[in-house]
């Protein structure tokens, strides 16, 4: 009886003395500063790469006016487009069974949404913004902007 309870104390006894004896250990870590550097410079080209699809083209929204299968209404909305904004750039595109005109290259919901109010006064009905990959390349100021956002 009395060597099982010392068995059973120094089988505890033992584990204590080796857990104490860890919380003595410490580990010194000598970090290179250049790595905070590269840390930075990776943290931004995510950011920006989350900015772009695949084809470096950056995310973002345009208003699209027409769908229709009529090929020869969506250019004639098209030309349109070019004459009544020439400020903005106009697409045509073949997505099956519907030709879609969409217009305008924006980074921001609320800048596509006040143009669609615009449109709306030329064309009541079909008109919304979409999500699409738009054509824009921005200043390093606004490159500075976008990536802290």
């Amino acid at each position: 009886m009395l060597k099982g309870l010392f068995a059973i104390v120094m089988f505890f006894g033992s584990g204590y003395f080796a857990a104490a004896s860890s919380v003595k250990d410490t580990i010194i870590v000598h970090k290179d500063a250049r790595m905070d550097v590269l840390t930075s410079k990776q943290i931004l080209a995510n950011k920006k790469a989350s900015l772009q699809t695949s084809t470096g083209q950056y995310k973002g929204y345009r208003v699209q006016v027409v769908s229709t299968s009529n090929r020869d209404q969506a250019f004639k909305v098209k030309g349109e487009l070019l004459s009544r904004f020439p400020e903005q750039k106009s697409y045509a595109l073949f997505q099956l069974p519907n030709f879609k005109v969409r217009i305008g290259n924006f980074l921001k919901k609320a800048d596509a949404e006040k143009f669609k109010l615009q449109l709306q006064k030329f064309y009541s009905t079909g008109v919304f913004v979409v999500e699409d990959a738009i054509d824009y390349t921005p200043t390093k100021e606004e490159e500075e902007q976008l990536l802290q956002q």
